[in-house]
């Protein structure tokens, strides 16, 4: 019976103890960040603005973190990622300043909000902590010839030090043949997505017939635009796009993946005909 007793009442201190937890769980939310960021000074400076092209938007931020932590801002245009390209981040403990920045990848697009996030870069491990209302552009037009106030220099100097220092640091640690073969899979891997997004549409057009050519024409289409961009780009202004590579490989994923389905969507058709 004191066996039987025993039971029931652990039984009953665990039923109260489950009743005592919230019933929605324990959340990021619910927990006190480490962090806080505040946003102290921007430029240019002004609610709405338009920057030039490749013009860089910087944030003076003010942060205090009891443990190293990196500092992200996220750009975003009505409620949705903005296409930028967006500042680094190093590790961040204690008290001081940090310097954000991003640019427009191409000119016309717009953002409204910049979110900034604080963690260990893992999505749930690095919440929004400050957000900051403001309304910019990309511009057409080259930026104007002005110089940036004294804490933009001083930041930017300070970060160029440390990264430096960091890559110095890393040179001169001993590469593992394990990172080797990762970065070469992973260069190769960006080559052969690239490659096949051009050939694979164009195998396509010459192979295929009736509306199976005319839907391989879509990827086909996207890919030569997107090469076209790149090259009258480039030809108007050798900065427009730093980031091609990355570019070939978006449009490059999209137009592999599509040649992909149709294939496959081919061949099902073909068999049940």
């Amino acid at each position: 019976m004191r066996t039987h007793h025993r039971v029931a009442w652990a039984l009953a201190t665990l039923a109260t103890l489950v009743m005592l937890l919230p019933t929605g769980g324990i959340s990021a939310a619910d927990t006190p960040s480490p962090v806080t960021v505040s946003v102290t000074d921007t430029w240019p400076q002004g609610d709405d603005i338009t920057l030039g092209r490749n013009q860089n938007f910087y944030l003076r931020l003010a942060y205090r973190s009891t443990a190293p932590v990196g500092i992200w801002i996220r750009p975003y245009f009505h409620g949705e990622p903005a296409k930028v390209g967006s500042s680094p981040s190093m590790r961040y403990s204690g008290e001081g300043e940090a310097l954000g920045w991003f640019f427009f990848m191409q000119p016309g697009d717009e953002v409204d909000e910049i979110r900034i996030t604080a963690g260990d870069g893992r999505v749930d491990h690095t919440p929004v902590v400050a957000t900051y209302p403001v309304h910019l552009s990309g511009g057409f037009e080259p930026a104007a010839d002005e110089a940036p106030p004294e804490w933009v220099e001083r930041l930017r100097a300070r970060d160029k030090a440390q990264q430096q220092a960091a890559r110095q640091q890393a040179a001169s640690e001993p590469v593992s043949a394990g990172s080797i073969a990762f970065f070469s899979a992973f260069m190769l891997a960006m080559f052969a997505i690239g490659l096949i997004g051009l050939v694979a549409p164009a195998w396509g057009l010459w192979r295929w017939r009736g509306l199976w050519r005319g839907l391989a024409a879509i990827p086909a289409a996207v890919m030569a635009w997107a090469v076209l961009n790149i090259v009258v780009g480039v030809a108007r202004d050798p900065t427009s796009h730093n980031l091609w590579p990355f570019e070939i490989l978006m449009f490059g994923g999209f137009s592999a993946a599509s040649m992909a389905v149709l294939a496959l969507f081919r061949r099902v058709f073909r068999r049940s005909a």
